[in-house]
């Protein structure tokens, strides 16, 4: 028994600095936040009064608010972020997993991909304002060419030049659960699909995406939620206010807006949205894990 205790004792006594750390640096931060959404925001101060105005007005009492338009325009940039880093990380993974013989070799260009993760977020985002500038190098290389006589506006202050960063940014967070789901698969499957007739493309479609649909999916959830919570990106890159996102919205108004009540509503809204988001791509990494096990 004193042994059990002692165990007991040890184990929760390791725990409880983990446990300590998320409650006051998360639980209690979004419960403030929780309750801050429900006040009013006064001339000079935060009223503790409690009021729904601030969902009615982010959804719109009387037609859709601005920014309600800007979630979904943020989701509709987060997708389009997903599926390119998706197509870039797969086809990727599985060079480097399945066509690279050594072992060495393979480490390398694993290494290669993943290497930007170990640069700051702002070095690369602000590395893509040089690139993508009305002076920057592509639009040098491109006058270069001759392919234009003047520098093009197109490339930077919009949606391509934030999709473009944030692509870059988040592949590597998509490369990695697609790279351990293929690093997974027997060889001897993939085999077995030859000797059974498959060809490549059909050894692709009915053995190797399948079974790693657990780890494009972790990839996806990765690059989804990490894209829709970007402010940096928008803020560096985008310029105009075509290129907002709904976490440049939260930023103002606990900034130059100082509205923090409505700024607190718009991030619950995030916050549940990504819960929920996170609950169905669990469910269905689950639900694929199985058939693969199967």
């Amino acid at each position: 028994m004193k042994k059990t205790r002692k165990l007991h004792f040890l184990k929760y006594g390791i725990l409880m600095p983990t446990v300590i750390w998320l409650v006051m640096f998360l639980v209690i931060p979004y419960l403030n936040l929780f309750l801050y959404s429900f006040w009013k925001n006064g001339a000079f101060s935060v009223e503790k009064t409690f009021t729904l105005e601030n969902y009615m007005n982010f959804f719109g009492a009387n037609g859709a608010s601005e920014q309600y338009t800007v979630l979904l325009d943020t989701l509709k940039t987060s997708l389009i972020v997903t599926i390119i880093t998706i197509v870039i990380s797969f086809p990727l993974a599985y060079f480097i997993n399945f066509i690279v013989k050594k072992a060495k070799t393979k480490k390398v260009l694993y290494m290669m991909a993943i290497i930007p993760l170990w640069v700051s977020y702002i070095m690369r985002a602000y590395a893509w304002k040089i690139i993508l500038g009305t002076n920057g190098v592509l639009n040098s290389f491109l006058m270069w060419l001759g392919v234009t006589d003047a520098p093009l506006d197109v490339f930077l202050y919009s949606n391509v030049s934030v999709i473009i960063a944030m692509v870059h940014i988040y592949t590597p967070y998509v490369l990695m659960p697609i790279y351990t789901s293929l690093e997974q698969i027997p060889t001897n499957l993939i085999e077995a699909s030859k000797d059974l007739g498959c060809n490549g493309i059909k050894t692709l479609g009915k053995v190797v995406i399948p079974l790693t649909l657990p780890g494009i999916i972790t990839g996806a959830t990765y690059a989804f939620a990490l894209s829709m919570g970007d402010f940096l990106a928008p803020s560096l890159l985008g310029g105009s206010t075509t290129s907002t996102k709904i976490a440049n919205i939260v930023q103002m108004q606990f900034g130059t807006s100082n509205n923090w009540p409505y700024g607190a509503a718009i991030g619950i809204i995030i916050l549940i949205f990504v819960l929920v988001l996170l609950e169905i791509t669990d469910r269905l990494e689950k639900r694929y894990s199985k058939l693969e096990e199967m």
